[in-house]
């Protein structure tokens, strides 16, 4: 009768305290500067790689005249321990050169025509040899555009030397320029969002990586999405993954209700914003500025 007793009792606590946890509502985290202006926020991908050679001053300089409120852009890291703005790991894709960014100097990449294989959709090469098709570093960008908003994306892999540099190179590079209020910095790579939070401590938003998305998607689906404790301040997603629709009202309202601002990426057609706006989308990353521009200016009617 004692050992039954006893037993009965530890079930009751251990269902009492499964009961108690599972109820509780995580406590909601506090929304930092970067999200304080009016939004929606529209970002040119890549500074609007539709219409300019990816990463260049020419689709900077393009999505400004289109009243784009930002830049979503890519980072990583030379051999002289520079960071440039840049998405692949080689530079074959995009320019005339070969090889790993990590093997090139800042110097050597500069020599670069990174214009070289874009095509127009006229099927031409328009800007092949354009002074303004060169790569930059990510502190000339800072410089170039001091009103602009940047969500940087750190590339490189958490495992190589590079990797391991980058969020302490990043973070001194923002410091430097006192853009931490204007500054978002994510990464596929949950450690280095880990480890530059650790270095900024909070001082600089920060965004989701996959896994904690899959995390939050999973037990929001689930029916155990009270039970999510988010680490970043934003969410940026596709509009689906997997099959798994991600832009339902009842998600976008979730997120919003627990201070994780809901972003989506690879947005290209007005009805696709107006809908994500409607539904209570904060963040939209596109490849075409001028489309973001004739939203914005229906949106403020």
């Amino acid at each position: 009768m004692i050992k039954g007793s006893f037993l009965g009792t530890v079930g009751l606590v251990g269902s009492l305290f499964f009961i108690t946890k599972y109820k509780a509502q995580p406590r909601n985290q506090s929304i930092p500067p970067f999200f304080s202006k009016k939004a929606p926020y529209i970002f040119a991908h890549r500074g609007g790689m539709a219409v300019r050679p990816e990463h260049t001053k020419l689709a900077f300089d393009n999505a400004v005249t289109h009243d784009i409120d930002g830049f979503e852009i890519d980072v990583r890291l030379t051999k002289d321990h520079q960071l440039v703005v840049f998405h692949d790991a080689t530079v074959d894709r995009t320019t005339n050169g070969s090889g790993k960014v990590a093997e090139h100097t800042l110097a050597e990449l500069k020599q670069l025509d990174a214009a070289f294989q874009y095509i127009d959709i006229n099927g031409v090469r328009p800007f092949r040899g354009h002074k303004d098709a060169k790569i930059l570093s990510f502190d000339e960008l800072l410089e170039l555009y001091p009103k602009q908003l940047i969500n940087v994306d750190l590339k490189d892999t958490p495992d190589n030397i590079e990797g391991q540099l980058a969020p302490e190179i990043i973070y001194n590079l923002i410091v430097a320029q006192q853009a931490q209020k204007r500054i978002l910095v994510t990464s596929f790579h949950d450690k280095q969002i880990e480890r530059f939070n650790l270095i900024s401590q909070g001082t600089v938003a920060i965004g989701a990586s996959q896994k904690e998305v899959a995390e939050g998607v999973l037990k929001f689906f689930t029916g155990l999405g009270h039970t999510f404790q988010p680490k970043a301040n934003t969410f940026q997603m596709p509009v689906s993954f997997k099959g798994i629709k991600l832009t339902s009202p009842r998600f976008i309202q979730w997120l919003n209700e627990r201070n994780i601002i809901p972003g989506y990426y690879g947005i290209n057609n007005l009805d696709m914003m107006t809908d994500l706006i409607f539904y209570g989308a904060h963040t939209l990353v596109t490849d075409r500025p001028d489309l973001a521009q004739r939203f914005k200016q229906t949106h403020r009617k």
